[in-house]
């Protein structure tokens, strides 16, 4: 067998002198070498907050007894601190002399107490009408008014600092929307009312204020309940009343409340379009859907509810207006309040002249006897209905 002689290495082919050798692109970067990962440092646990101290002057008398029983005190403690709070409307826990000292530093560390510093207090010349602005922890202010009408005293209450909705004709619509009031501030507010009635008794609430009580619906009725209670402020539910702008789901929630407060809802526009415009809440909760909650209102609680209407000139007072307005009353369970536009700061408006305002209401009667014209309080000194407004240095 002949001998198999090794294969010759294949020779290794030189580069052809016709082609260049390839560079790297000038627009590719250069691949830098990867970074070790850092490690991450274990993140910090979150601070704890503290827990905000319960303010009394919110509480109701079961959780006022909630709230001692913590403190291992019996039970009727309760009471007597419902008394210092709502009764007597100290602003300290040092004036309340029938606790024991140990008890009342207890209070002082565990809880707060909501108190109004009155800042001003103005009086119409006219009729005798009472404006207070008030300020709270932190220089937060608002404006509360107190209306008088032969022996009937009657407290308007402020739900929030500013307001949302910036209704056309609203001067505190135009403060833009601060904040809610607490359930504990509101009824600070009635308290700083009531001292200033003082000696005649203030009988009556109507949340028609600052902001729009719906807004702030649980603190609103919170401080309703608290007004109402016998261990309370003592205000009957027939003596308040809540107005609003048009918030539908509150209106729908009231209802069921079981409570027989008083409703009043302002209108100012019978037509759609008219009512957009002036009332942007509109926009969020239509005339057909508004008219809807308050026949559900009136079946629910068989109360008539108020339509509030403010005359504007050359505006909501022509005599199709009219016509419309008497339309949805003479459908509705309600009576209707005729209200002449009070002047603002920056008004763009002007109230009606005399003999508009007694020819729209004698077209509206025609078909709705039960309406009439409200007489406007405090104008002369900015508390009437779409007056109030914190100065801008307030909060």
């Amino acid at each position: 067998m002949p001998e198999q002689r090794p294969s010759k290495p294949t020779p290794k082919r030189r580069p052809s002198k016709s082609t260049p050798k390839r560079r790297p692109s000038k627009s590719t970067p250069k691949r830098r070498p990867s970074r070790p990962e850092r490690k991450q440092r274990p993140s910090r646990p979150a601070r704890k907050q503290r827990p905000s101290k319960p303010d009394l002057r919110g509480l109701s008398l079961d959780e006022l007894k909630s709230f001692v029983l913590k403190l291992d005190e019996p039970a009727y403690r309760a009471g007597q601190i419902a008394d210092w709070v709502f009764k007597r409307g100290v602003r300290s826990f040092d004036e309340m002399t029938n606790l024991s000292k140990g008890l009342r530093e207890r209070l002082s560390e565990k809880a707060v107490l909501s108190c109004a510093k009155v800042v001003e207090t103005h009086t119409s010349e006219a009729d005798g009408t009472r404006k207070l602005l008030l300020e709270y922890a932190g220089r937060t202010r608002i404006e509360a008014v107190l209306l008088k009408d032969d022996e009937r005293i009657t407290g308007c209450v402020s739900t929030q600092v500013g307001c949302k909705f910036a209704c056309s004709f609203c001067a505190t619509g135009a403060m833009g929307f601060k904040r809610n009031l607490t359930a504990g501030e509101i009824v600070e507010q009635m308290i700083s009312l009531r001292e200033t009635a003082a000696p005649d008794r203030l009988g009556n609430l109507v949340f028609m204020g600052m902001g729009e009580p719906f807004d702030n619906y649980d603190n609103v009725m919170r401080a309703v309940r608290i007004a109402n209670a016998e261990w309370g402020l003592g205000v009957g539910a027939r003596r308040m009343t809540i107005s609003t702008a048009g918030h539908v789901p509150g209106i729908r929630k009231l209802a069921e409340e079981g409570l027989q407060i008083h409703l009043a809802v302002s209108l100012n526009a019978p037509v759609q379009g008219l009512r957009a415009t002036l009332m942007p809440i509109a926009d969020r909760y239509s005339l057909t859907q508004l008219l809807g909650a308050i026949e559900h209102y009136s079946e629910r609680t068989g109360r008539r509810a108020t339509l509030e209407y403010v005359l504007l000139r050359d505006f909501n007072d022509s005599p199709e207006m009219a016509d419309a307005l008497a339309e949805i009353a003479g459908r509705l369970l309600c009576k209707v309040n005729i209200i002449c536009y009070n002047e603002t700061t920056d008004a763009v408006f002007a109230p009606p002249t005399d003999q508009t305002v007694e020819s729209f209401l004698s077209q509206v009667r025609r078909r709705c006897p039960t309406v009439v014209r409200r007489v406007s309080r405090g104008s002369d000194i900015a508390a009437g209905c779409g007056q109030l407004c914190v100065p801008r240095d307030g909060t």
